[in-house]
């Protein structure tokens, strides 16, 4: 029997700096966490590009660790109505 796979989470620039802050982190520090750009993680909080596949997951699991609550998307739904 294969394991149940989690819903997959779309990040979004909202979400992206809400993890930031809960996890009270700097842009920067969050950046060198991540072993990415600064510029990157504001790319994403600025909503010009969205982290994906294996970074997108990667703040999933960030953010499960730190018991960081957010609603998943389907698949190709957007946050906005």
């Amino acid at each position: 029997m294969a394991a149940k796979r989690k819903p997959k989470y779309e990040w979004n620039a909202d979400n992206i700096r809400a993890l930031r802050r809960h996890l009270d982190m700097s842009q920067q520090q969050m950046s060198e966490e991540l072993g990415i750009r600064q510029q990157t993680v504001s790319d994403w909080e600025l909503g010009y590009h969205r982290p994906r596949g294996g970074m997108a997951r990667l703040l999933t699991i960030v953010a499960e660790h730190a018991d960081f609550t957010y609603r998943t998307n389907p698949p190709g739904k957007s946050d906005k109505a």
